[in-house]
Parts: C-alpha cells; sequence; structure tokens
C-alpha cells in the first residue's frame, strides 16, 4: 500500500496525437525556449501543407508538450526519398512530460501514420553524446547505418544564421505495413 503525503496530489492528464495546425505555431517555440527556430517551424508547417512534411504533435490542453516532424522527400535519398523511405527530425518531448511514455507513442504514431501512406523505412539522426536518445530509438529497433557529420545551419527569428556542427548517427528502422 502506497501511502501519499496529504499534501500530495496527483495529476492525470489527457494527452493525444495529431498533426500541427497553424494555430499552434507559436507554441512550438515552448514559451520562449525554441523562438530561435520560429522560421524553421514556419517554413515545415507551409511544406505540410503541400506535401512536403509532417509536423506530429502530442497535445495536452491544446499546447504541444511533445514534436517529431518528418521529411518526406529530400536531396540526399540515404534520408528520405519521397516514396518508401522517411526522416524523422526535430523530435522533443518538454522536460516536464519525459519519462511517461509520450516520446515512445510519438514516434510510434508517426510510423503508423508512415505506413498508411506506404513508406517502409524510416531514418533519424541522433547525436553521438544523446545516449539516452539512442537507447530509445534502439528499443524501438532502430539500427545505426551511417554516420553524419551533422553540419546544418538555419537563420533564427533575428534574422541571424547559425552554423551547427553536432557529429550524430543515423539509424533507420524497416516500417511494418498496415
Amino acid at each position: 500500500m502506497t501511502t501519499l503525503h496529504p499534501q500530495t496530489k496527483i495529476l492525470e492528464f489527457a494527452i493525444h496525437i495529431r498533426l500541427a495546425d497553424e494555430d499552434d505555431i507559436p507554441n512550438l517555440e515552448w514559451h520562449g525556449q525554441y523562438t530561435h527556430y520560429r522560421k524553421l517551424f514556419q517554413r515545415s508547417y507551409r511544406e505540410q501543407l503541400q506535401g512536403k512534411r509532417l509536423m506530429v504533435l502530442a497535445i495536452c490542453n491544446d499546447v504541444p508538450v511533445g514534436q517529431i516532424f518528418v521529411q518526406l522527400k529530400s536531396t540526399n535519398k540515404r534520408i528520405a526519398d519521397g516514396n518508401k523511405r522517411a526522416y524523422l527530425y526535430s523530435f522533443r518531448v518538454m522536460e516536464m512530460f519525459q519519462g511517461r511514455g509520450i516520446g515512445t507513442w510519438l514516434i510510434q504514431e508517426t510510423e503508423s501514420m508512415l505506413s498508411e501512406r506506404g513508406f517502409t523505412l524510416v531514418t533519424i539522426a541522433v547525436s553521438k553524446t544523446n545516449h539516452d536518445a539512442l537507447r530509445l530509438y534502439e528499443r524501438l529497433k532502430y539500427i545505426k547505418f551511417a554516420e553524419d557529420p551533422g553540419r546544418w545551419s538555419y537563420t533564427d527569428h533575428k534574422d541571424i544564421v547559425h552554423h551547427i556542427n553536432d557529429p550524430c548517427w543515423i539509424l533507420e528502422k524497416k516500417l511494418i505495413m498496415r
């Protein structure tokens, strides 16, 4: 039998997973934590409307508390070819919601969406220093198949260009057709 301190309350919350809509875009900045990615979020949403990307969100009380974006087609066919292979990126769950299975569910639901669209392979990159994420992906049956220098850049909300250098592993998983 578990005894809770009289001032302890157990909170329950409902989470649902869906594609982003326009009203979600400002909330992806997570109260300023990711404001510097504002232009990336806006571009990803435009490309979702064009059928080039998916923005899959875990929603609690109308607020995104988790996200994973999907690039359906890339010039780098090794990660996304627009037909059979898609690329997962920008995966995160708010810190206070971590450890509750939301990230696992978000990935699994995204895989289901891709499978329903006929994709048979999914890839994801993980920083070589992010051991927790690597464990999660390997638990979900992703297998390392390549290394990448992790060099990319973006323009933040103040029009400052940032260059990122974060060596990573590229993992892939074969999807089960639905």
